[in-house]
């Protein structure tokens, strides 16, 4: 099974308890750069915002379920994420609570999967539950 197609069962499986953002970034192996003869598209390089949401549709077509937004031209959330060329996150009270290593060798959904897992065994787990007494005076 592909990474994309892993992510995708992944956005499926824990959607009631996650919303997942693809924050698309430039193009790791553009079509006018560095290469990849497995790459599924041929893209160029970015020149312009408009080359960078052309590509980002292609993005959304694969993982609909999920909303896909667009890293500005300075490449501001690549840079303040370390993300080139690609990795995971759980961003939780606007706080990060899991960082992924970077792709492609540091890409382990498996390591977002059991994250996500066990904080649905936390949210889940009638235990933790807190009931609170009021008394009436």
């Amino acid at each position: 099974m592909t990474r994309l197609a892993t992510f995708q069962r992944v956005v499926r499986q824990y959607a009631d308890i996650a919303d997942f953002l693809v924050v698309y970034i430039e193009e790791a192996h553009p079509s006018d750069g560095w290469v990849s003869s497995d790459a599924p598209y041929q893209i160029p390089k970015h020149r312009c915002l408009e080359d960078r949401l052309r590509a980002a549709q292609l993005m959304f077509t694969e993982v609909p379920e999920s909303n896909v937004v667009v890293d500005n031209m300075d490449n501001s959330s690549n840079a303040a994420y370390g993300a080139y060329f690609e990795r995971l996150y759980i961003v939780m009270d606007e706080r990060v609570v899991y960082q992924g290593g970077r792709g492609p060798e540091g890409y382990r959904i498996s390591e977002l999967k059991n994250w996500l897992e066990q904080y649905r065994k936390e949210v889940m787990d009638p235990q933790k539950e807190v009931l609170c007494q009021t008394s009436e005076d």
